[in-house]
């Protein structure tokens, strides 16, 4: 066979592949649903989390919502450096009669984790620098409320860093609240200085004491 015509032939195969690739490739982000964000087939709004977890609903006092204290799933806070996350365990005993109504699907999820013997990988929101220390039990028998450091918890939906919010879904999804100041020292510091009933500095600013 001239080589001429054989290169013509390995042009047209390899044309062929390639429109067979970008084929199977199209297909694929069609069917999954477009590319990231939005909801999916079954009408799952993606939040960056594995199960859209809506505080509002568990812990709001508004009708229809649950008003469930803090520390029921984070069980540690009062006596723990970390507030604690629940087990699947714990929320399939809940949900295991409580299907969901906005969003049956996302507690099926639950069911799923808990057949695979699977921890839910939460994506953690709130964070102060490995080098400083927040021991959660301080500062909960200390009197504070959840809400002076994560702020109004209960008035929020499903929880996402700041820079994963969805902006065509952004009534439903919020980041950490502008409360939140953990990342800067200054804010703890200006929090232990304030002074308590007596007058007097309510905690140490000491070095030693969130840095050891």
């Amino acid at each position: 066979m001239p080589s001429g015509t054989r290169l013509r032939m390995k042009k047209h195969w390899l044309i062929g592949g390639l429109a067979g690739v970008f084929a199977l490739a199209g297909l694929a982000f069609v069917q999954g649903g477009g590319g990231e964000g939005g909801e999916g087939a079954e009408g799952a709004v993606e939040t960056g989390q594995p199960i859209a977890f809506p505080h509002n609903q568990h812990a709001g006092s508004e009708p229809g919502q649950n008003n469930m204290d803090c520390q029921f799933c984070h069980f540690s806070a009062e006596r723990s450096v970390d507030a604690g996350i629940p087990s699947v365990a714990s929320c399939w005993g809940c949900h295991v009669a409580i299907p969901g109504t906005n969003h049956p699907e996302e507690v099926a999820k639950i069911q799923g984790y808990l057949e695979r013997d699977e921890p839910i990988p939460w994506v953690r929101i709130y964070k102060i620098s490995d080098h400083a220390h927040f021991p959660h039990m301080r500062h909960v028998n200390a009197g504070l409320e959840c809400q002076e450091c994560h702020g109004e918890i209960q008035e929020m939906e499903v929880l996402t860093k700041p820079d994963e919010w969805w902006t065509p879904a952004k009534e439903l999804f919020f980041g950490q609240d502008p409360v939140w100041g953990g990342d800067n020292m200054g804010w703890c510091v200006e929090c232990h200085r304030r002074p308590d009933e007596n007058g007097e500095q309510q905690a140490s600013t000491d070095c030693a004491v969130c840095h050891y």
